[in-house]
């Protein structure tokens, strides 16, 4: 007994954390429970029936989700899921209230649709888990996913087919149902751009002639020969600020290019020369297209007069900074403000109807586990071992954290407003679903680079037996 004991490992192979993770799920389906009663209690006095019905539907959801995990994904980040369904369930909450302001009878109000989505929305993702085994099988379709990006982001350009809503041509619509292909996009060129630096990143890094002022170098350049990628996906992003008129796609397509494209070669010449293209190219739409000047104008002239005959030059823009203004530091609890008077208050400006109604406090906690999600996304990227595995899943934290700058950028005017939505908590199908294939494909990456040797699992059960 003592020689088996002193032959046993002593480092045991990483622990599941599935029970901490079951915790913090009880806590996300809480807190969506509680916020529902809370806008029931200020809307008209009393908790509302939804705080069972929508409550514990989500939370079935949840848990099934929490279950799966424990059978197909066992090693998988134990924060990843908790922090998705935490803002999913919070999205859940605020749509439901928004939703229920406008119902003649507030026990007929409901989420129902949201709900939906997001139950396809795990589906999806868990098809992904248990089927993508091994997702460096994606790195043999380099250009095919690159195709299909390029099909999706062209979709809504067909006539007939495209839907033009407000300005922006990003919909498609077919019968009754819209859909933003745009959203799926994403993923397909992520895919093909951790393919593509995959194979090319070893090119992509050798230097050309440096810049330099006097004996000082500033910056080493990339060979004249290597500049193709950069340039196609600078005239794929500014095609899509002028056929669709989407600055936020455009943002987000050509800032994770560019982080990507850093990871792989660790040049910051890179990032530079695309900072440049991108403004160079974003002020020449500019002066020419007027759809680009009407964006930028109503960002810098908010607040005046007149200016597209309305009160202000965005009344949007302008009344969920006063929304949010207004909320305070604890806000006026959900339900207790006017967040549903903004346009756009479930989908584009939901994080201003939350800034108003939960405060400066709850919404930066909010904004702390979005953050976190993508802190996880990445420590997943350092701890694979495969390379194709390492661009991949810091592409899809890039595109979180991106997309999470733009909608933020937006509402505070840092950068004028472009339409996107908060990752799981706007309303509408299409960028939940993309938002859960996402993740997806970071917790079977995660399970994957977590997941211990098959000899180390032996020597794991031998030990519990020798311990026994």
């Amino acid at each position: 007994m003592s020689t088996a004991t002193a032959e046993a490992p002593t480092a045991l192979p990483p622990i599941k954390r599935r029970n901490a993770e079951l915790v913090l799920v009880a806590v996300a389906i809480a807190i969506t429970m509680v916020g529902i009663a809370v806008a029931g209690l200020n809307l008209n006095g009393r908790v509302p029936s939804a705080m069972w019905t929508v409550g514990l539907t989500f939370g079935v959801l949840s848990i099934a989700a929490h279950v799966a995990m424990r059978f197909f994904a066992p090693y998988a980040d134990p924060l990843i899921l908790p922090c998705t369904l935490f803002l999913n369930g919070v999205g859940v909450a605020m749509i439901w209230r928004l939703d229920a302001i406008g119902a003649e009878d507030i026990e007929r109000a409901g989420a129902g649709m949201q709900l939906v989505w997001s139950g396809v929305g795990l589906v999806c993702c868990f098809l992904i888990i248990i089927f993508l085994k091994n997702p460096r099988v994606l790195q043999r379709y380099t250009y095919i996913s690159g195709l299909v990006a390029i099909f999706l982001l062209l979709l809504p350009v067909i006539p007939g087919l495209g839907v033009s809503v407000y300005g922006a041509r990003l919909w498609i619509g077919i019968g009754p149902f819209t859909m933003q292909p745009s959203e799926f996009a994403k993923i397909a060129l992520v895919i093909f751009l951790a393919s593509y630096l995959m194979n090319k990143r070893q090119v992509l890094a050798i230097v050309g002639k440096p810049i330099k002022v006097g004996r000082f170098k500033i910056i080493d350049l990339p060979r004249g020969r290597d500049l193709a990628p950069i340039l196609v996906g600078w005239v794929l992003a500014i095609g899509v600020l002028v056929l669709l008129r989407d600055l936020g796609t455009s943002l987000l397509l050509f800032g994770t290019f560019l982080a990507m494209l850093y990871v792989a070669t660790q040049r910051s010449s890179w990032v530079v020369i695309g900072l440049a293209m991108f403004m160079a190219g974003a002020s020449l739409a500019y002066l020419l297209f007027w759809h680009v000047q009407a964006r930028v104008n109503i960002w810098m002239n908010a607040f005046e007069q007149d200016v597209y005959n309305e009160v202000g030059g965005s009344q949007q823009l302008v009344q969920g900074l006063v929304g949010m203004g207004y909320g305070g530091l604890f806000g006026t609890g959900i339900g207790g403000g006017e967040a549903h008077t903004i346009f756009a208050a479930d989908s584009d400006f939901i994080l201003a109807s939350l800034g108003e109604e939960i405060g400066l406090t709850g919404l930066l906690s909010v904004l702390i586990v979005l953050f976190l999600l993508v802190e996880r996304g990445m420590r997943v990227a350092l701890a694979s071992t495969i390379p194709f595995d390492k661009l991949l899943t810091s592409g899809i934290a890039f595109v979180l954290a991106y997309q999470v700058f733009i909608v933020l950028g937006g509402l505070t005017r840092v950068i004028p407003l472009t339409g996107s939505t908060t990752p799981f908590m706007a309303s509408g199908g299409s960028a939940l679903m993309a938002s859960w294939i996402m993740m997806g494909i970071l917790l079977r990456i995660s399970d994957n680079a977590r997941r211990p040797a098959p000899q180390a699992i032996q020597d794991e059960g031998a030990t519990q037996v020798i311990r026994r």
